[in-house]
């Protein structure tokens, strides 16, 4: 079972860790039942499966997350979560990449009192 995370700001960073070190399930335990995710190639994605396959995808393109929290704001229970990020990683010629951009992700609060990702956004507004 994994930690109750009590605060939302805790999100991005844990993502970025988990992810870093290729624990694909340590990224999956950070998303709520039903969540989903718009990936960067602008799909979205709202089961599991999808999910475990988009980020073993990133892991194994060797992908290389640097989070900057910008904002959380945290009304009821529900969080935006705003962050800067670069995303190193293998391009499909095998050159390395470092695509950036700003989430806007919405977290929610578990029975439990815990938080994880209920959407995902990395392309934010854009």
């Amino acid at each position: 079972m994994s930690p109750v995370i009590t605060d939302p700001a805790k999100l991005p960073m844990l993502f970025q860790d988990a992810l870093n070190v290729g624990d694909v399930d340590g990224v999956l335990a950070l998303f709520a039942p039903g969540a989903g995710m718009r990936t960067v190639t602008g799909e979205h994605i709202a089961d599991a499966e999808a999910l475990r396959a988009e980020i073993g995808g990133t892991v194994a393109a060797h992908g290389r997350l640097t989070n900057v929290q910008r904002h959380t704001l945290v009304g009821a229970d529900t969080a935006l979560l705003v962050t800067d990020w670069t995303m190193e990683i293998d391009g499909p010629d095998g050159e390395r990449i470092a695509p950036t951009g700003t989430t806007a992700n919405i977290a929610r609060r578990d029975a439990d009192g815990g938080w994880r990702f209920a959407l995902l956004n990395p392309l934010g507004t854009a």
